[in-house]
């Protein structure tokens, strides 16, 4: 299984991004899909998570009504929308694909797979 994480950059604050997150290996459409960030020095957070089941999609309070999680199961690969940046944003994202029940799709201890990160830097 592997998860590629792209789509990072440099953008200023108040633009937008989409990352991606291809998956080889299992099928998103049977597995909860999830972005995580970390920024420097701070700890691994959720961000946004697609379930395999009922497709629900669920954000962090920090991101609601700015960022899109969606997921395309014939490319087998999970999007994240990012508009109106802030330089809070600015982290390495990762997606992650398990099968957490419920309460914990927020955890990264919920998740198998990860993909290696990608950058996002946004400048004020």
């Amino acid at each position: 299984v592997q998860l590629q994480a792209s789509g990072g950059g440099l953008v200023q604050a108040g633009g937008s991004l989409r990352l991606s997150c291809a998956v080889s290996g299992l099928a998103v459409s049977t597995y909860t899909v999830t972005w995580f960030r970390q920024a420097l020095g701070m700890e691994r957070g959720f961000v946004a998570v697609v379930t395999w089941s009922g497709g629900r999609k669920y954000y962090s309070d920090a991101v609601k009504g700015r960022f899109t999680v969606s997921r395309d199961n014939a490319k087998n690969t999970v999007y994240l929308q990012m508009d109106s940046l802030k330089p809070e944003d600015a982290a390495v994202y990762f997606c992650a694909a398990g099968r957490p029940i419920l309460s914990n799709i927020r955890a990264d201890s919920g998740y198998t797979y990860w993909g290696q990160g990608t950058l996002v830097t946004v400048s004020s």
